[in-house]
């Protein structure tokens, strides 16, 4: 079975790179029928922020990423928090040690910091000389006896012959040893491991068939395919992902502001949207195409899409297909977070279900909006969402958008008082009265009463220019020169409302 893990380090809440890594680890999963696990990689308890692992599990929850085993949802590959796997990483390390590919290095901070000046003064790209290499088993002996501090290194200098690196979306990656560090660091003296040996080992042992990681990580992973080699371990597939940047093309992380999850929850952006957004950041499609014109043979070829295709998560992982993502590092613009948020709204209002779901998550807001307001029900939050449809980027707008829907419009602020200008007071009169006349003597009920066609015949009955008649409409009914249909508008406040604004002719 497929089983991969998105495996967060606690240092903080979950921003949009970790959220975009989860969400590739799901789509991969559930396209090949799998699972995935979240595996929490605490082992630098210097960096660790008390309550991240919950932020991270509650955005893993909003967006709707549900993992199979982990924290909360225990499984057959527990513990999932490495700090309590401490015991396996000593074994490994020891077999690792017992075979001659790895070694104990005593040499203290100062010391290495020491070597390493002096290899770079001679002209040497080292960043050690190996010195404890060489200590005799009595030498190591009586330092371990004497309580001396040590870490645990990788001896790249016997490293297994194995086949050369492979990407699932890079290919043939450059051979990156030369920029490693000589002998890496497995084990530190306090007895946590690197990324390096912890990786590889609970990869291994929780039977990880494909790992998917940030672009960061690839100059390493011949150096992780050393470490399965030396302890003659099958190795998953791996495919790393470039890396998020923002708009000033820095790389995106969680020191710069603005790319929390959490914040992103705060201010009411859809879910699937914010997915939407962040998987279309590197995003490719593979289709067949023809070989040769007028032929059956095919060739596959990818494409990348439209940069705001609107999807749901469904959709996202009928279409994923890992080998055809780009391997450019991609830019987020808000501004297509705003078009993809806005159209998953449309499309979730035109569902009675989703509609009152979206009702509701606003709702509280409205209230404390409008706290004197009786109409700020769920009724009327679902009637303006839909009379907003088009206008609304984000369902939180709608207090922005709209306010007329729950109060009485504004008729003394800045806005409604240049709507005025050009009109004369008896032109303002007139059409209101005359509308509100007509109305008023409407025997049919309002919701079935074509307001438009009664506008219409109105207007051609005082020969009054369209921009004159609709404006003063306007203004009486919601005070903001911009918004929907106004007959809509009337449709939605009801006949009792509609009336009493009209009656204020003299405002």
């Amino acid at each position: 079975m497929v089983l991969l893990r998105f495996a967060p380090s606690p240092t903080g809440p979950l921003h949009l790179g970790g959220l975009r890594m989860a969400l590739y680890n799901h789509l991969f999963s559930r396209k090949h029928r799998g699972k995935w696990l979240l595996r929490v990689e605490d082992t630098d308890m210097s960096r660790h922020v008390p309550g991240s692992v919950d932020g991270i599990r509650k955005a893993l929850e909003w967006a709707g990423l549900n993992y199979d085993y982990g924290p909360g949802k225990e499984g057959p590959h527990a513990p999932y928090f490495q700090s309590e796997r401490l015991d396996l990483y000593t074994t490994y390390a020891g077999k690792l040690i017992e075979s001659g590919h790895a070694y104990r290095c005593f040499c203290s901070p100062d010391e290495l910091l020491e070597i390493k000046a002096k290899l770079a003064r001679a002209g040497s790209s080292s960043s050690y000389d190996r010195r404890c290499l060489h200590l005799t088993e009595e030498e190591v002996a009586r330092k371990l006896r004497a309580g001396e501090k040590h870490t645990v290194r990788f001896n790249t200098s016997v490293v297994p012959e194995r086949l050369p690196a492979s990407d699932l979306i890079f290919g043939r990656p450059k051979d990156a040893h030369a920029s490693l560090a000589t002998d890496p660091i497995l084990l530190k003296s306090d007895n946590f491991p690197t990324y390096h040996l912890a990786s590889v080992v609970d990869d291994h042992e929780m039977g990880i068939t494909h790992v998917l990681r940030g672009e960061e990580w690839l100059p390493s992973l011949p150096l992780h395919l050393d470490i399965y080699a030396s302890l003659n371990l099958a190795t998953p597939a791996f495919g790393h992902l470039p890396i998020l940047l923002n708009p000033d093309g820095s790389k995106m992380s969680k020191r710069h502001g603005d790319v929390q999850v959490a914040d992103f929850i705060k201010r009411g952006w859809e879910p699937e949207a914010v997915l939407n957004w962040a998987v279309l950041s590197g995003w490719g499609v593979s289709q067949s195409v023809p070989v040769e014109e007028g032929t059956s043979q095919t060739r596959s070829s990818s494409y990348v899409p439209d940069s705001t295709q609107i999807m749901t998560l469904d959709e996202m992982i009928g279409q994923f297909d890992i080998s055809a993502l780009t391997h450019r590092n991609t830019i987020l613009e808000v501004s297509k977070l705003e078009y993809i948020n806005k159209r998953h709204i449309m499309r979730q209002a035109a569902k009675p279900l989703e509609l009152q779901i979206l009702a509701s998550k606003v709702h509280e807001q409205i209230k404390e909006s409008f706290p004197l307001s009786k109409y700020t029900t769920i009724d009327m939050i679902k009637k303006t969402i839909i009379l907003l449809e088009g206008r609304l980027s984000n369902i939180c707008d709608i207090a922005r958008h709209a306010p007329y829907l729950f109060v009485e419009p504004d008729l003394s602020s800045r806005e409604a008082e240049k709507m005025r200008n050009g009109i004369s007071p008896e032109d303002y009169a007139r059409v209101l009265e005359s509308v509100k006349a007509k109305l008023e003597a409407a025997t049919v009920p309002w919701e079935d009463l074509d307001i438009l066609d009664v506008l219409h015949k109105e207007r051609e009955v005082l020969g009054m220019p369209t921009k004159t008649f609709m404006k003063t409409l306007r203004r009486a009914i919601t005070g903001m020169k911009d918004g929907p249909a106004i007959a809509d508008v009337m449709n939605v406040i009801g006949r009792e409302r509609t009336l009493a604004r009209l009656s204020n002719t003299a405002t």
